[in-house]
């Protein structure tokens, strides 16, 4: 089955002018009172409960009005992450609470949230954050073969209640290929040893992806990945420029290149610019020679990984021509025996 990448900022809060956030302030959970703790707690919970069953209604009901209004992206991300959680044990991570009630219009507003006298700090940075009290929590649904990250915002409810209600929803694996960010980590840095360094660049970018929960959390810990991956970047990775790849004497543009999950084994994604309205045997003819022509021009991406994807994006909406091969069979002298092709591609990217 594939796994879906939910990266979900969807119906947070209204994108407004953003200005230089001050007068904010973070709790963290060690600092609360048992009562701000067990509040907070029950309030992530009791949504916890509502995702993993994947009843809508119901979190929409403990959504804050401004969110709701416009929830079908919240809606589509519990629809796409229930499925895997249904039998998980869910466990409350970690909880802040961060005052903003000092801010005066929505602005993007940064937390440094730690303990006194300790150099750990957790930062976040969330855009666009009217006025308030907020609280972030992280929970872990373990226990299942794809286990998740689930990260909400919660608001103190601003219709009077006094009771904390979601006001965004985040969702995240917590392993691919069966492994989870520690151990992409290492792999990273056992390729760095070897100079194999266009595979410890997707294993350091696949740790950073599973060890940060939201893309607007940093820690020391991610900033020293991040640095550590920066000092290896690869020449030749698409970027602000498309990597230019020569595949039976044409010119193929690929714009974007990272991992994915495929039936639980590691894949590289690959996306392409590809001329409109391609009939499907052209199309498959085209991802094919990419395939190969990728793999000519790095072979050792056959060592870090168990197959390829390959995205024929074409302009002006059309459906994407996408076909996924295992690196073996690409490699093989017949490289179409047993394909397996769709039109369409439900992994998503990993935050960058």
């Amino acid at each position: 089955m594939r796994r879906r990448f939910v990266r979900s900022l969807t119906g947070l809060l209204p994108l407004l002018l953003a200005l230089p956030a001050f007068g904010v302030a973070c709790t963290t959970e060690s600092q609360m009172s048992p009562a701000q703790r067990a509040v907070l707690d029950q309030a992530s919970r009791a949504l916890a409960a509502n995702i993993v069953s994947g009843n809508t209604n119901a979190v929409e009901a403990q959504t804050i009005a401004a969110v709701a209004a416009r929830f079908s992206g919240i809606a589509d991300s519990i629809e796409a992450v229930s499925p895997s959680i249904q039998h998980a044990t869910v466990t409350v991570d970690a909880l802040y609470q961060l005052d903003a009630t000092d801010l005066t219009i929505p602005t993007d507003a940064q937390f440094f949230c730690g303990l006194p006298g300790s150099s750990l700090i957790v930062e976040m940075t969330i855009p666009n954050l009217p006025p308030g009290t907020y609280a972030f929590a992280l929970l872990h649904a373990t226990g299942v073969p794809q286990p998740q990250q689930l990260s909400m915002i919660l608001a103190n409810d601003p219709a009077g209640s006094a009771t904390w209600k979601l006001a965004g929803l985040f969702t995240r694996p917590m392993t691919m290929g069966g492994h989870d960010g520690l151990w992409f980590w290492q792999q990273a840095r056992d390729y760095v040893a070897k100079k194999d360094y266009w595979d410890a660049w997707f294993c350091y970018q696949t740790a950073q992806f599973l060890s940060q929960p939201v893309d607007f959390l940093t820690s020391p810990n991610l900033q020293k990945l991040q640095r550590e991956a920066e000092k290896i970047r690869p020449a030749g990775l698409p970027g602000a420029q498309p990597l230019e790849l020569i595949a039976d004497g044409q010119s193929y543009d690929i714009t974007d290149l990272h991992t994915g999950d495929f039936a639980g084994q590691l894949d590289l994604i690959v996306t392409y610019k590809a001329a409109p309205n391609l009939d499907p045997v052209a199309a498959r003819a085209q991802v094919t020679a990419i395939m190969r022509a990728l793999l000519q021009l790095h072979p050792e991406l056959a060592e870090a990984f168990h197959g390829l994807w390959v995205y024929a994006a074409a302009p002006n909406n059309q459906t994407p021509f996408a076909l996924e091969l295992p690196i073996r069979q690409i490699q093989s002298t017949a490289p179409n025996a047993g394909q397996h092709t769709s039109d369409t591609h439900n992994q998503g990217k990993q935050a960058s």
